[in-house]
Formats: C-alpha cells, structure tokens, sequence
C-alpha cells in the first residue's frame, strides 16, 4: 500500500514520520509532481496538479474538519473523501467559545479597560437568562461547544440543517425554523461548514434578527460573514460587538477594520487547531478500515459540502 502527503504550509517530516510508525507495512512517501501512484493521500490546500496525477486515489484524507476549499478542486471520481472527526478539535474549540461568551457576558474586556486606564470599577451583573446563546452547526464540534456551554447554565439553542437532538439544547432545524432561532438568540456562535447554501449567512438581513444588543462569535469560516453589515449592524447599537477567529482574507489585511474597531476582537485562525499525533492516529485507524472495506465515520458528502 502506498500513501502520498501533499499539504501545503505544513512541516512534512513529523507527519511522514508518524504515518510511517502508524502504518509499518505502507510506503508513505511526500509528493513531488511525477509522483508514482498512490493508494491514499494525506492533504492540505492541495494543488489540482495534485490530482490531475493521481486520479486512482481511493482514499483522500483531509487533515481538518473543513473541507470547502478541497472541494473546489476537481477530486477522482472514485475517490472516498474523508475529513477529521475530532483530533483534539472540539475540546478546544469549546475552550474558545466559552471564553468569548464568558468574556462578553461578564464584561471582562470592560474590566480591562478600566484596569488599563487605572480605574477601580464596579458593573452590574448580568442575567443568564437575558443571554440566550444560539449555536449554529450541530456536527462534532458544535454539539461539543453547546454541550460545554451548558455547563455554565447558559440557555443553550442550536440550529442545524437536519434534526438534531441534544440534551439540554433547544434544537432547531432547516429553512422554516432558522428566524425563530435567530429570535430566541442573543449571543450567536458559527460552526457551520462553508457551502453554497451557508456562504453569506450571516448578513445584515439575517443578524438584525437577532436580539438587540447581540453578539456574533465566528469560528467556522469567514465566507460566511458579510463583514461590512456586521460593521453596520455594531455601529447602529443592534450588536453589541464580535469575536472573530476567521477572515475572508487572510492574514486579515493591515488595513482592515476589524483591527481598530473598539467592539470587535480578533485571533488569527486560531480557535481549534489540528493536533498532529492525534490526527496521525485517526487517519491511519481509518486507512486501514477502508483497506478492509470497512465503514468510517467522516466521509465527506461532497455533493452536500461536508
């Protein structure tokens, strides 16, 4: 069995190394065009040349949950496309969100503030009851961050494209209940994956549904956020403000505005990050179960998006 690594922006050796140690009777080599053909390939931002030579792959293996710019590209026909299930992702995403939650609902940004300006201040509690927090995206990783932020006894809802059932979560689901979502939330977080039908999602129309005084915390992808009418919709007083992981473009431009707007925090990609020894460990395990025709969990849809 040979395997291919083609992943741009990413140090080969320790990833070569432990597929190697992972998986002892395979040939793991990094690609170089006019590469041999190979069984499966490990991949990040892969070129179209990429696949132009190998159209016999059976197995593409993604080392991340999202998979949109992957599915730009045209992929063999026959090729299983496989994206991570969790490697360690969830729990820090989880990690983050709250964080942004907790940070916005206790005024801790306020606080520092103050601190920085050498004053001692005082603010009022807020109630949990006013901050309804609204996940969008029920996969993995979102059902790990509702689950989490019900352990601060947030008032959890989610919305997915189909039903989903989480306890303690109020779950909606599809086109005919995405306004009731928006207007029963107050706090919105995105884990969405980044299709046709997502891409703009979040924009004037949709985030003036939200309460008054909303917050937007994006961790999914920056496709999804018309950047402009979140702007639009802080400075009229409708949101409160943002925190923000990821960008149409980046490295968010020197220039952006997000940068210096008093009410938006920025980190740059940053929320969940691929573990490389626990993702070496899932996607051999996976390997060797498609080598077995058996079922894997984290087959892409590539028709759906994810």
């Amino acid at each position: 069995m040979k395997i291919t690594f083609c992943c741009a922006e990413t140090n080969a050796e320790p990833w070569l190394a432990g597929l190697r140690a992972a998986l002892p009777e395979a040939q793991v080599d990094l690609w170089q065009p006019g590469a041999a053909p190979a069984d499966h390939a490990v991949v990040w931002a892969p070129p179209q040349q990429f696949f132009d030579e190998q159209p016999q792959l059976k197995g593409v293996f993604n080392i991340g949950a999202g998979v949109d710019a992957l599915l730009k590209l045209r992929l063999p026909a026959q090729a299983t496309v496989v994206r991570l299930d969790d490697a360690g992702m969830s729990v820090q995403m989880a990690e983050y969100v709250c964080h942004a939650v907790i940070r916005h609902f206790r005024e801790f940004d306020g606080y520092e503030a103050d601190v920085n300006a050498g004053k001692w201040s005082y603010r009022k509690p807020s109630e949990r009851a006013d901050f309804p927090v609204g996940v969008m995206g029920l996969g993995v990783l979102g059902e790990r961050v509702a689950k989490a932020l019900k352990q601060f006894d947030f008032s959890v809802l989610g919305w997915s494209r189909s039903v989903k059932a989480i306890a303690g979560v109020c779950c909606f689901a599809g086109t005919a209940q995405f306004k009731d979502f928006l207007a029963a939330t107050k706090v919105l977080v995105n884990l969405l994956p980044l299709t046709p039908d997502t891409r703009d999602i979040m924009r004037l129309e949709t985030l003036s549904q939200l309460q008054r005084g909303g917050y937007i915390i994006n961790v999914a992808r920056g496709a999804h956020l018309v950047e402009e009418d979140l702007i639009t919709l802080i400075d009229s007083g409708h949101l409160a403000g943002a925190t923000l992981d990821v960008f149409r473009s980046e490295p968010l431009p020197a220039q952006h505005p997000f940068w210096q707007h008093p009410k938006i925090t920025v980190t740059p990609h940053t929320s969940a990050r691929t573990l490389r020894d626990e993702s070496i460990v899932q996607i051999a395990g996976k390997i060797m179960a498609l080598e077995r025709r058996e079922s894997i969990a984290g087959i892409v849809d590539t028709v759906r998006g994810y």
